[in-house]
């Protein structure tokens, strides 16, 4: 198993509109991910370690700039560094605002969801499709009543 650095790094952060339904989220593409999926678009990101660390107070930064424009802060990855991630969530939560987290693992920890409002759970599959497919193996749930959003996704809602 690699050597994790204690604190999350990412190689992308931006604005999206797409990845949680009803919520316009600032994304973290975090760096280091295990899983690496054939046919993953961001492979760019699988080294560990590489990117921008992503600290407590560039976080604080961001939520500050962007108040009142975001809903939603979404991580891509992470769950591999659970402690990392937590006191992330954590933080974002006690800004009011929502939190996803797009895995590629089937599920995660309970300590995590219990932070999380919104999960997509499930490796990338070319032939299977993403969230938009109908024969997607991936799942996104609103965890606050347990809904399976899919269809969401396949009907651009």
């Amino acid at each position: 198993m690699p050597f994790y650095p204690e604190s999350l790094h990412y190689s992308a952060e931006q604005i999206v509109w797409q990845e949680v339904p009803g919520e316009v989220a600032l994304a973290y593409t975090i760096t280091g991910c295990p899983v690496g999926c054939k046919g993953c678009h961001s492979v760019d990101s699988w080294p560990v370690g590489s990117g921008i660390e992503l600290t407590e107070q560039h976080l604080e930064k961001q939520l500050q700039k962007y108040r009142g424009l975001i809903t939603c802060v979404l991580f891509l990855g992470g769950e591999w560094q659970p402690d990392a991630l937590l006191k992330l969530l954590k933080q974002v939560r006690s800004g009011g605002l929502e939190t996803c987290l797009y895995t590629g693992y089937e599920n995660v920890s309970l300590t995590l969801r219990e932070q999380l409002t919104y999960l997509k759970t499930g490796p990338w599959i070319a032939a299977r499709g993403g969230l938009e497919s109908p024969t997607t193996n991936q799942r996104f749930y609103d965890l606050r009543t347990q809904q399976l959003l899919n269809c969401k996704f396949q009907t651009g809602e």
